[in-house]
């Protein structure tokens, strides 16, 4: 079909007005660029800063130095400072610049004007920041945090020696040990690991930058011990985050299964053991932790300070924890009491009460472990757990439906799970007491 001329001008001039409109968008990004190619330059931007037009200098902060004495060296003057220090008291005091930490100095390139310091950033951390920026005879400081990506992990792991052997010798994350104690404090006895017991355990891994950056809470875990799986499965409960068992029992007990950790068991319960100082046979009705001096000590269970105070008879300072059921624990050898701990005092199941130390009639370093039920001595590796309340009615169905969703993915029968906090619960902090 043959076109008119009219429709041949329209089509010319919407053409014309392509390439128009594809010219200035190259020109705009000539300009971005700072050049005559037709490339796209993407700014660089450091800690929110744009820094093109920047020579950058890093360093680390040196044994003695203070923020003062690191600005004097680009010519902040000590007036400045003075302004500096005053500003920032309510966002970041100077005085904890710690040395070793990294800074970073953005020096302005202008031939026009002398060099000088536009910003100053210090790093907390491997994530936190503050910047103190400089413009004319003001000041300004501001706080950031670089952006933090996250992985999801699944990892197994067979135990020959350890709990922390283990994990370093597969190369997992070192905090893994601590979270895993944390979560099976009450259900799993780490003085009595077995060669042959195992974990696999769902995490997610923090990197700022491409560097490690720690790891999330234990998003599901199974740990066999002894022969028996136990799960460790996360769930929201009357507002709070808490681990559960397959069968919706809270791992949380009555009773931590021990008071400190990180140590070792140097002398069980006995009615008749050698006594290393004394030199004679008598009963020792408790469990010896070794540990290094200042190792915080845990009260195993909610309850009422009873005793404070020197033990003549040789367990040197004592503390005695009165709890519900008729029983006592008692801590012995201690270097010294938690603040705010005396006669009275109410303590929670956790709550760090004392440190292990070597008083009284004692050969290093331990912690003497007592338990007394209605007055009479009972062995602590053997004290019975008492389970909190489980999984209620109203909740079951949303439980067994995270859970089944943990399980298939730590037995390896499904992909990655959206973390507990993500599923039928509201998100909220882990409670790990």
């Amino acid at each position: 079909m043959e076109r008119t001329g009219k429709e041949i001008l329209a089509t010319a001039t919407t053409a014309l007005l392509l390439m128009l409109a594809v010219v200035s968008c190259r020109h705009e990004t000539t300009a971005v660029a700072g050049d005559d190619t037709e490339q796209t330059h993407e700014k660089i931007v450091l800690f929110g800063i744009e820094a093109d037009n920047y020579e950058i200098k890093c360093d680390t902060v040196h044994n003695g130095e203070t923020i003062g004495g690191i600005l004097n060296r680009y010519g902040i003057n000590a007036a400045m400072v003075d302004k500096l220090d005053k500003v920032s008291r309510d966002v970041f005091p100077l005085r904890q610049i710690r040395a070793g930490n990294r800074c970073t100095a953005f020096i302005l390139k202008d031939s026009t004007c002398p060099r000088r310091i536009d910003y100053l950033v210090y790093e907390r951390s491997l994530t936190d920041y503050v910047v103190f920026s400089f413009a004319g005879d003001s000041v300004a400081v501001v706080t950031g945090q670089k952006p933090v990506t996250t992985q999801r992990t699944v990892r197994s792991s067979t135990i020959t020696s350890s709990l922390w052997g283990a994990i370093m010798r597969d190369s997992l994350p070192y905090a893994l040990a601590s979270e895993l104690e944390d979560v099976y404090q009450w259900t799993v006895d780490f003085f009595s690991i077995q060669n042959g017991d195992s974990f696999t355990v769902i995490y997610d891994e923090k990197y700022v930058e491409g560097t490690p950056a720690g790891i999330g809470r234990i998003e599901g875990a199974k740990f066999n011990h002894k022969g028996k799986e136990i799960y460790a499965i996360p769930f929201e409960q009357d507002g709070k985050m808490r681990y559960w068992e397959y069968d919706g029992g809270s791992l949380r007990k009555a009773m931590l299964k021990a008071p400190l950790k990180y140590t070792r068991i140097s002398s069980k319960f006995s009615n008749s053991r050698y006594h290393p100082v004394l030199k004679r046979y008598r009963p020792h009705h408790g469990v010896d932790y070794a540990a290094p001096a200042g190792t915080p000590v845990q009260a195993v269970a909610d309850g009422t300070v009873t005793f404070k105070g020197w033990d003549s008879k040789g367990g040197g300072n004592v503390l005695k924890i009165k709890h519900a059921g008729n029983m006592m624990t008692g801590y012995l050898h201690l270097k010294g009491y938690a603040s705010g701990i005396k006669q009275g005092s109410r303590v929670s199941q956790g709550d760090v009460i004392g440190y292990v130390g070597s008083t009284g009639v004692s050969t290093g370093p331990h912690l003497d472990f007592r338990v007394w039920r209605n007055g009479s001595p009972i062995d602590p590796l053997k004290i019975p757990q008492e389970p909190s309340e489980p999984i209620s009615d109203a909740n079951r169905a949303a439980f067994e439906e995270v859970r089944d969703r943990i399980v298939a993915e730590l037995n390896g029968t499904a992909p990655a799970s959206k973390p507990a906090s993500e599923s039928a619960s509201t998100p909220a902090a882990t409670d790990k007491q």
